[in-house]
């Protein structure tokens, strides 16, 4: 990766578990945001219990990051969202089997009191940290990019 990323628990801080209190990227790279993610499947179809929800984030997440050449080891950032604070040691749970326990990102963690699909019980977004894209490449990704946008016209 041509971007440096350190990740940081100064001593003057807590020791946190499961997460870095500080991630500093510098250099050339891109910066990746990931929307919030729910445990919703390809087809549109969300498991009724928690850690199968979890599970299915984090797979989403995966393809999310494999769209633009990246993986959980580029993660800088996660914000959890849990519908019920009693799910977090399930979500840590699932979380240590896909991040980098080494390096984890910074991270933060609401209880929300609803979210916008019924059923939901957490919904997780990510910044990512990745060197610059060599070339594009074609990709099953489905992209867009902004239209240009319209000279500004004369006042008459």
């Amino acid at each position: 990766m041509n971007a440096a990323v350190r990740f940081l628990n100064p001593e003057t801080m807590f020791l946190p578990p499961g997460y870095t209190q500080v991630v500093e990227a510098t250099g050339p790279a891109r910066i990746v945001h990931i929307a919030g993610q729910m445990g919703i499947d390809r087809d549109g179809r969300m498991p009724a219990d928690f850690r199968a929800q979890a599970v299915q984030v984090f797979e989403n997440l995966r393809d999310a990051l494999a769209a633009v050449g990246g993986s959980f080891e580029h993660i800088v950032k996660l914000n959890n969202y849990l519908l019920d604070n009693a799910h977090l040691p399930v979500l840590r749970e699932i979380r240590t089997k896909y991040l980098n326990g080494d390096a984890p990102p910074a991270s933060t963690t609401l209880q929300v009191s609803g979210f916008a699909r019924h059923g939901a019980f957490l919904e997780i977004e990510a910044v990512a940290v990745l060197p610059p894209a060599k070339r594009a490449t074609a990709s099953r990704a489905r992209s867009r990019t902004s239209p240009p946008r319209p000279a500004p016209q004369k006042r008459r």
